[in-house]
């Protein structure tokens, strides 16, 4: 397998199950990683002198803390210009899945899952490829790949997602075609077609960047000085569809999910987890906070994010019967699981990227709740929270560096410079798609923000 992305959370989580593997006497599958960009060298550079190998910190709710060598990761190919390495062992015969962790941005799909090339590093992207080199979108990088295989008839390739966009082996896969269509390679384009498959998977380990003090903590308790630690909570999910093209590992002997559909299991993940994360980080930052556990173990932020969940995306994940989740269990575990001190996830790396989250996480609920003629009251609490963040960051007053790449900052701005920002944020198309402007959620959202403002002077802010 080679894998795209070697930050933190795929070494805490896909090299993990590999891992298990092998320490259950299974060592037919190992791992290659590249970065796609520039990035990360420090890092790159430490994996590379301890061969690939690193130590992984978990910690429980309850505060147990746990430590594991993780030497999955066989090969690391630091970036170059041209990426020939990373390339060469795509094409490899042997290599027989090439997995990527993306951000929802990352992906770089309008409101109707076609590219944007309004975003200059996919268009930069694209004439590289008309020239025959590699790119540093995953588009980019992957069509260099099924490129260079194609010529060397290296066989089939599973190309699987490991990353929190809805359907994504589906939307990779419709955004990979029409990367190849626009080049003109219509050969490689029916090569891809035929010798390709893209299941959908959910992902799910709550991983944050490693703080300062993690490699003095490793090698007090482990005794090695590891200059790459990880650390991340205790659990640990993968639930895939089983569409391999070429083999894979046997992950279900080491607690990976293969299903049919991964669906009940991404719309449950994706708007329990990932959305009310964001609404606590957003809550959070808005009340000065630094990290996730201190936001959820407040009690009104704890509310909003339950009641999300209990009045708006329970009755959407069960409109049409049950759900193989157990989703009321599911909502605490997860509330729990952002309880947890240990983990000190920073409100700065969950907040970012709302404008790629919106549409994701956040829209879907609105949309489905709205047709059922049912009220969004609790569900409007998240883009009113996120529009009070907004503004934070539209004066220059937020305590941290906000990142997003799906925001146009002059957008965003002007949202924020409106007469009417919450009738302005409501009619960003690229937030709300075909409900963008809606009277009904205008309405939902400013009472909402009502409720935001009411909750920050009663929290003295």
């Amino acid at each position: 397998m080679l894998h795209l992305g070697l930050g933190s959370f795929h070494r805490a989580h896909q090299a993990v199950y590999l891992q298990a593997l092998h320490d259950s006497g299974d060592r037919r599958w190992t791992l290659a990683g590249a970065n796609l960009r520039p990035d990360m060298a420090d890092t790159i550079a430490a994996l590379q002198s301890q061969g690939g190998a690193y130590t992984l910190e978990t910690v429980s709710p309850a505060g147990e803390y746990r430590y594991a060598r993780i030497a999955s990761i066989r090969e690391v190919i630091p970036y170059a210009p041209g990426q020939a390495a990373m390339v060469a062992r795509g094409a490899d015969p042997a290599t027989r899945i090439v997995s990527f962790t993306v951000t929802e941005a990352g992906y770089y799909l309008d409101a109707a899952h076609r590219l944007d090339l309004g975003f200059d590093d996919l268009a930069a992207d694209l004439a590289r490829a008309a020239r025959g080199e590699a790119g540093e979108t995953i588009y980019g990088a992957v069509t260099a790949i099924l490129r260079a295989r194609m010529a060397n008839s290296a066989g089939p390739l599973t190309l699987l997602n490991c990353d929190n966009l809805r359907h994504n082996g589906e939307r990779f896969r419709a955004g990979l075609l029409e990367f190849i269509e626009r080049l003109g390679d219509a050969p490689l384009l029916a090569w891809t077609k035929a010798h390709t498959t893209c299941p959908n998977a959910m992902v799910d380990r709550i991983t944050p960047r490693p703080p300062p003090e993690l490699r003095e903590r490793v090698r007090r308790a482990t005794g090695q000085d590891d200059a790459a630690p990880i650390t991340g909570e205790s659990f640990i999910q993968w639930v895939i569809e089983d569409d391999f093209i070429a083999g894979r590992p046997a992950w279900e002997t080491v607690g990976v999910e293969l299903v049919q559909s991964v669906q009940p299991y991404e719309e449950a993940k994706i708007r329990i987890l990932n959305a009310s994360h964001s609404c606590i980080a957003w809550a959070g930052t808005l009340l000065g906070l630094q990290f996730i556990h201190e936001g959820t173990l407040t009690p009104a932020i704890r509310q909003m994010a339950h009641d999300y969940v209990t009045e708006d995306v329970i009755p959407c994940l069960t409109r049409e019967g049950a759900s193989p989740v157990d989703l009321p269990r599911y909502r605490d575990v997860v509330l729990e699981r952002f309880s947890n001190p240990a983990i000190r996830d920073t409100n700065q790396r969950v907040s970012a990227d709302g404008f790629s989250k919106i549409p994701g996480f956040i829209a879907p609920t609105v949309r489905e709740r709205l047709a059922a003629g049912a009220a969004i009251g609790s569900v409007a609490m998240l883009p009113a929270l996120f529009l009070a963040f907004l503004q934070r960051w539209h004066q220059g007053t937020l305590p941290y560096a906000y990142q997003d790449q799906g925001m146009d900052p002059a957008v965003a701005h002007a949202i924020c410079a409106a007469a009417d920002p919450v009738a302005a944020l409501c009619a960003d198309a690229g937030l709300w798609g075909q409900l963008a402007g809606d009277a009904r959620l205008v309405s939902a959202v400013r009472r909402a923000s009502d409720r935001v403002a009411l909750f920050l002077a009663q929290h003295g802010h």
